[in-house]
């Protein structure tokens, strides 16, 4: 009996023995593995490396293609302007030329501008809130100035307002007179910029809930009141930034001005027209100057919006 209980403590003895060792085991198992892995992590991949490095190279590629499309003809133009001294610019601008065709550009701008406003804000609420048949039909003919080349514009008007024109008979009638007048002028600066308050209000609109226009009704606003107090401030950034856009577009215009103007010195030659005939006329100076007026108006404008938006937002933040 004794010998027989020796034998079970023996045997129990090997059976937590045998255990202890495969624990040993099994934990040394895994330390080396924790160490390996720790031992990889510590040494960079490759393939990471070489991801970064590739970034940085299309950063610089990127930031090389902007400088050489836009900073290095602004460099240029600068340069040119006041190559020859503060005075000389300043005297080209101040010439009666010079006046003259600003003066047209900011009226023929400010006109087109309050006109794509207006319409603009209509047409997106229609393509926006409403569902009717052409509406596809519509939304595409929204971007033909951009797909039509300016030329090609300011030939379709004379092809409507010239002499033999479908509508010149009604305009003769009217004692109105479009083509080489500021009526045409106006009417290419209207459809070469007519696509940006669109564009830019249109996806705002649709971020906006219906529901908050249909509770303003329901309580006695009318359309207007809703559109005044609820629409408006909802969408009012995206409107700004594409009254800016269209008035930056109408400034600059000149391909459809140059067909249906005429380019009557003092008469009907705006600011884009008056630096190509003074290229043409070898007066570097004056287009130059310019060329860089209008630039720096169009740039004002855009930074005065954007310093408004992000005022604005750290008002409502705080």
């Amino acid at each position: 009996m004794v010998k027989a209980m020796f034998q079970v403590e023996s045997a129990r003895h090997h059976n937590q023995r045998g255990e202890s060792e495969h624990s040993s085991a099994l934990n040394s198992r895994t330390g080396s593995k924790n160490g390996t892995s720790e031992g990889t992590s510590n040494v960079r991949s490759p393939s990471g490396y070489r991801g970064k490095v590739f970034g940085w190279i299309l950063i610089a590629i990127a930031v090389a293609y902007a400088a050489g499309l836009l900073l290095a003809p602004l460099v240029a133009i600068i340069v040119g302007a006041f190559g020859e001294g503060l005075s000389a610019a300043v005297k080209e601008m101040s010439s009666t030329d010079a006046v003259s065709s600003l003066k047209l550009t900011l009226v023929m701008a400010v006109g087109a501008t309050a006109a794509n406003t207006i319409f603009g804000v209509c047409i997106a609420w229609v393509l926006v809130r409403d569902s009717f048949w052409g509406r596809r039909i519509l939304n595409g003919l929204v971007d033909m100035p951009f797909a039509v080349s300016p030329v090609i514009a300011g030939f379709m008007l004379i092809l409507l307002f010239g002499r033999g024109g479908w509508l010149t008979p009604l305009t003769d009638a009217l004692g109105v007179k479009v083509v080489f007048a500021l009526p045409g002028i106006l009417l290419a600066t209207i459809f070469i910029s007519l696509p940006f308050v669109i564009r830019e209000v249109a996806p705002v609109l649709a971020q906006v809930s219906a529901d908050q226009e249909n509770a303003a009704m329901t309580i006695g606003a009318n359309r207007l009141l809703t559109f005044w107090h609820v629409t408006l401030p909802a969408i009012r950034w995206g409107l700004l930034y594409g009254v800016s856009l269209t008035f930056a577009r109408a400034v600059g215009e000149i391909g459809a001005v140059l067909v249906v103007s005429g380019g009557v010195s003092r008469l009907t030659e705006t600011s884009t027209l008056y630096i190509f005939r003074s290229l043409d006329d070898r007066n570097y100076v004056g287009a130059n100057t310019m060329a860089v007026f209008l630039a720096a108006l169009s740039f004002v404008i855009l930074m005065v919006i954007e310093y408004f938006k992000k005022r604005t937002e750290q008002t409502q933040t705080t």
